[in-house]
C-alpha cells in the first residue's frame, strides 16, 4: 500500500472536510459576504424517549455543511464522507437532509469527488467543482419564475431582535408562503402542529414583506396587513409580544374604532361583524394587502359560515390560512377554500425532531363507561323528576344524564395520580360543559383540601362565566414561576390559543369527536420546557376519546404507550393495562361534533365556549346517588399483520419484542453479557417502549434480573434472581478472583453485592459507583485501579470478566 493510500485510510471525515471540502467551497465563493458556509449545523434537537417515566434524548440531525446565499436563506447541503470511502456513500443522506430542509441542491463528497443532486432538474451527476452562489441562485429563481424584484423581497432578512432564530421548518414555511405570495397566489394555506410556532412564522413573513415594502399593487409603500382570529387571546398575546417590533404600526380593531392610518392590524371576527353592525365595511374592500387567518379551520372558510362574509368582502387581499389541523373531513372546507398547504409540519415530525413533547396516554375506565348505566325502577333525579328508563353510554353522560358518582370517581383517580407523580403539575381537565366543570372543580377541591388550605386557588374553573377572574387564573396558570392554579377545569374555552408550556397533564372527561378539536386539545401539552422539568406530558382519558383518535392510521403522532386503568367508585386503581401502538389501528368514530362556526357562544369578545349556560329548567337529569364499580385491566397490542387489535399483556409484548430482535437466547445472552454491546441493546429496548422497572412490577418479580425476565418471557427460560446469579458468579469466577490480591477480591465481591442490590446497571457508570460507600474506603477510583488492578484497563478487564461470569 503506497503512502497516499495509507494516509487516506486513516483520514476522518473532519480531516477530509478541513483539507479538501472547505478549500473547494471557499474557492467557489461561498465564504465571500453576504454568502457563508455553515459547518456542522444541527437542525433538530433529537427525539425525546420516555420509558417508565425516565427520559433520554435521541440523536440530533446535523449537516456537515449548509451553504447560505444570505444569512437567513440556505441554498444547499453538503454531506461529507471520509476520503477512504466513495462519495456515493453520502448521497442518500445528502438527499434526506435536503428534503427535510426544503433545499433544492445537495452535494455528497469524499474530498476528491463531488456528486451534485439538483432537484430543480431532477438530476444527479459528478462535477469537478462546486457551483458559485450566483449560479445556484440563478438556477433556483429560474425554476420558480421569480422576478428580480420578487427575489430580493424573498431575501429580506428576518427580525432577530428577540434572539429567537427561526427553526429549520419555520424557515421553510416562511419562505414557501412568501414565494407563493410573490408568484401571485391569492389563497395560501400552511399546516403546522400546535406548539411549533405558527405565530413566529406569521410575524417573520409579515416583517419581511413589511420591511421590503411589498404590496399587492407594486407601489412603493408598506403593506396593510390584518392578523385575524376568532378569540382575543389569539390576537392580544401576539400583538403585545411577538409583533412588538412593529411598534406604532400596530392597531387592534375594536368596536367602531377603525383607524385607517396604521399598517399592522389585529382583529377578531366578533369585533368585525356582529348582529348590530358590520364594522369591517368601514374599510374599503381593497384596503388590506394581506390577511393572515390564525386557526383558519374554525369556521370562516366554510361556505355557510357567518364569518365568511369578512373574507369575501376583502377578496382583493391575499389570504393566508394557518392551522394545526390535518386534511380530514372535519377541516375539508379549509382545504377547499385555501387549496393544498404550501407546507406541512406535523405533530409526528415535531416529536421526532425533539421540538415537541412526547406523550403517554392513560386510558381510565369506570364501570358505567364500560357497561353503560340504567336507572332503577321509578328512580328520581336531584329535582324529583323521573329518570327516563334507557341505557346510557359515555356519550350521554353530562349531556343527557349527570352521574355525580362518576365525576367523583374521576376526580379521585386524578388526585391519586397527581399524588403519585407531582401534585403541582399543571393540569387541564376538559369537561362536557360549564356545569360539569364546576362539579369537577368542587370534587377536586374537596379531595385536595390539604393543599387548598395553603393555596386557595389550587384548583379553579376557567369558563366563559368567570370573565376577568377566570382570565387572571389562566394567566397565573400559564406563568411558569407560579405554583397555582395547578388544576384548571374547563369545557371548550381552553381547547385552543392557550400557550401554557408547563401543562403536564391533559385530562379528557368528555368525548371529543371532532378530529380538529382533539388535536387542539392535545396541543395544550406538546410544548417543551426542559429547563423546568417538562419533557413529556400525560393524556388521561376517561372517555376513550384518545384511544379512538390515536387508532386512526392517519393521525400524525403515535403515543409511546397507552396505559388503561380501571377504577372503582372511590377512584381507586384496580388493574392496569398497557397498549403498545406500533402501527395502524382501525378507527372508531367519535360521537360529538362541535360547532366550529360558533365557538364563542355569541359573545362579542370571543372568550366564551360552545356549550351554553343551563336554562331555568334543568336540561339534563342529575343523579347524585348510586355506585360506580370497576372492571379488569386489559393490554392491547397489534397482531402480526399490524391490522387489528388483540388482547395481550405488557409482559407478552416485551417477550415478543425481544424475539423480533434475536433468533434465540444464546445470541441475546452474548450481547447482554458484553458491556459494549449491552448499551446498544438497552437503547433499542428503550426505544421499543420496554421499561425494566415496569416489567418487574407487571411480573411481580422485583428481584429478578431483567435479562432473566426477558429470556423467560421470550423463550420460557428458567427465572433466576439477582442473588442466585451472583452466587453462581462467585463460584464460576474463581480463576478471576485468584488472579488478584485480597483487597481486589474484596472490591469485586462488593460489586457483586451491589449487583444484587440494584442490578447490572451499576456497572454502566463504574467511576461513579466507586465514589460511594463502601468503595470509597479503598481510595478514589483511579487509586483503586492503580493500586489493586494494575491500572484503569486492568480494572475494566476485571469488571468485564465479572459481568461475563454473572451471565455465564
Amino acid at each position: 500500500m503506497d503512502r497516499d493510500n495509507k494516509r487516506d485510510m486513516i483520514m476522518t471525515e473532519a480531516d477530509t472536510s478541513r483539507e479538501f471540502v472547505t478549500p473547494k467551497l471557499v474557492q467557489a465563493g461561498w465564504s465571500v459576504s453576504p454568502h457563508s458556509i455553515g459547518e456542522q449545523r444541527t437542525f433538530t434537537n433529537g427525539r425525546i424517549f420516555v420509558t417508565g417515566g425516565k427520559v433520554r434524548r435521541g440523536q440530533q440531525k446535523r449537516a456537515d455543511y449548509l451553504l447560505y446565499y444570505r444569512r437567513d436563506f440556505p441554498l444547499a447541503v453538503v454531506e461529507v464522507k471520509s476520503i477512504a470511502f466513495p462519495a456515493e456513500t453520502g448521497a442518500q443522506q445528502a438527499r434526506e437532509y435536503a428534503e427535510i430542509l426544503g433545499l433544492k441542491f445537495a452535494y455528497a463528497s469524499n474530498g476528491r469527488q463531488i456528486i451534485e443532486i439538483d432537484y430543480t432538474t431532477g438530476t444527479e451527476r459528478v462535477i469537478d467543482q462546486y457551483p458559485s452562489p450566483a449560479e445556484l441562485w440563478h438556477r433556483l429563481t429560474a425554476s420558480s419564475s421569480l422576478s428580480e424584484t420578487a427575489s430580493n423581497q424573498l431575501l429580506e432578512p428576518f427580525n432577530l431582535v428577540s434572539g429567537k432564530i427561526p427553526r429549520y421548518y419555520q424557515v421553510i414555511a416562511i419562505n414557501r408562503i412568501i414565494e407563493a405570495i410573490l408568484l401571485g397566489q391569492k389563497r395560501i394555506l400552511t399546516t403546522m402542529a400546535t406548539g411549533t410556532g405558527k405565530t413566529c412564522v406569521a410575524f417573520q413573513l409579515c416583517w419581511k414583506l413589511w420591511n421590503s415594502r411589498w404590496n399587492r399593487t407594486g407601489e412603493y409603500r408598506r403593506p396593510k396587513i390584518l392578523f385575524l382570529a376568532d378569540r382575543n387571546i389569539l390576537v392580544d398575546d401576539p400583538m403585545a409580544k411577538m409583533f412588538a417590533p412593529f411598534g406604532d404600526a400596530r392597531f387592534k380593531i375594536s368596536g367602531n374604532d377603525v383607524s385607517q392610518g396604521r399598517e399592522m392590524y389585529f382583529g377578531i371576527y366578533q369585533a368585525l361583524t356582529n348582529p348590530y353592525s358590520d364594522v369591517f365595511r368601514q374599510y374599503r374592500p381593497d384596503f388590506f394587502d394581506l390577511i393572515i387567518i390564525d386557526e383558519c379551520h374554525r369556521g370562516s372558510s366554510r361556505n355557510d359560515s357567518s364569518w365568511r362574509a369578512v373574507l369575501d368582502y376583502f377578496q382583493p387581499a391575499i389570504q393566508v390560512g394557518m392551522t394545526a389541523t390535518p386534511l380530514r373531513e372535519d377541516s375539508r372546507d379549509s382545504y377547499e377554500y385555501f387549496g393544498n398547504p404550501v407546507y406541512t409540519y406535523s405533530l409526528r415530525q415535531g416529536i421526532e425532531d425533539g421540538f415537541l413533547a412526547p406523550y403517554r396516554v392513560h386510558r381510565v375506565i369506570t364501570t358505567v363507561d364500560a357497561a353503560g348505566w340504567r336507572p332503577s325502577k321509578d328512580e328520581l333525579d336531584r329535582y324529583g323528576r323521573p329518570v327516563p328508563d334507557d341505557e346510557y353510554q359515555t356519550k350521554d353522560f353530562e349531556r343527557v344524564i349527570a352521574l355525580r358518582a362518576r365525576t367523583r370517581a374521576m376526580a379521585k383517580h386524578l388526585t391519586d395520580f397527581l399524588k403519585g407523580t407531582d401534585r403541582f403539575a399543571k393540569t387541564l381537565v376538559f369537561c362536557v360543559d360549564q356545569e360539569h366543570a364546576s362539579e369537577m372543580r368542587q370534587e377536586l377541591l374537596n379531595l385536595n383540601s390539604d393543599l387548598v388550605k395553603q393555596y386557595p386557588d389550587y384548583v379553579c374553573r376557567v369558563t366563559a362565566d368567570e370573565g376577568a377572574i377566570g382570565l387572571t387564573h389562566l394567566a397565573h396558570f400559564q406563568d411558569v414561576d407560579k405554583p397555582t392554579p395547578a388544576i384548571l377545569t374547563t369545557s371548550q374555552l381552553l381547547t385552543t390559543g392557550v400557550d401554557a408550556e408547563m401543562v403536564k397533564n391533559v385530562v379528557l372527561a368528555r368525548v371529543v369527536g371532532s378530529r380538529s378539536e382533539f388535536k387542539q386539545i392535545v396541543g395544550r401539552g406538546t410544548r417543551l420546557k426542559v429547563d423546568y422539568g417538562k419533557e413529556y406530558f400525560n393524556i388521561i382519558d376517561f372517555t376513550g376519546t384518545a384511544t379512538q383518535h390515536f387508532a386512526d392510521p392517519n393521525f400524525d403522532g403515535d403515543p409511546a404507550r397507552i396505559e388503561e386503568v380501571t377504577i372503582d367508585e372511590e377512584g381507586e386503581i384496580v388493574d392496569t393495562m398497557v397498549e403498545i401502538i406500533e402501527d395502524e389501528i382501525q378507527e372508531t368514530p367519535g360521537e360529538y361534533q362541535p360547532d366550529d362556526d360558533n365557538p364563542t357562544d355569541g359573545e362579542g369578545e370571543g372568550e366564551g365556549e360552545i356549550i351554553t349556560d343551563p336554562p331555568q329548567e334543568p336540561r339534563k337529569f342529575y343523579v347524585d346517588g348510586g355506585t360506580v364499580e370497576v372492571i379488569g385491566h386489559l393490554v392491547y397490542d397489534l397482531d402480526t399483520d399490524g391490522k387489528k387489535l388483540q388482547v395481550v399483556r405488557y409482559t407478552e409484548y416485551s417477550g415478543r419484542a425481544v424475539r423480533s430482535m434475536y433468533p434465540g437466547s444464546q445470541e441475546f445472552q452474548r450481547d447482554w453479557a458484553n458491556s459494549d454491546t449491552r448499551s446498544d441493546l438497552l437503547r433499542e429496548l428503550t426505544e421499543r417502549g420496554i421499561s425494566f422497572e415496569e416489567l418487574a412490577a407487571s411480573s411481580d418479580l422485583p428481584d429478578a434480573d431483567p435479562f432473566d425476565l426477558l429470556c423467560n418471557l421470550a423463550w420460557n427460560a428458567p427465572l433466576l434472581t439477582r442473588r442466585q446469579r451472583a452466587e453462581q458468579a462467585r463460584k464460576s469466577a474463581q480463576n478471576l478472583f485468584s488472579q488478584h490480591s485480597d483487597t481486589a477480591r474484596e472490591i469485586l465481591a462488593l460489586m457483586l453485592d451491589k449487583y444484587i442490590e440494584r442490578g447490572i446497571s451499576q456497572f454502566n457508570a463504574l467511576s461513579e459507583l466507586m465514589k460511594v460507600q463502601p468503595f470509597e474506603q479503598y481510595g478514589t477510583p483511579t487509586e483503586i485501579a492503580n493500586r489493586h488492578f494494575g491500572g484503569i484497563q486492568g480494572l475494566k478487564a476485571a469488571v468485564s470478566q465479572l459481568q461475563s461470569a454473572i451471565y455465564q
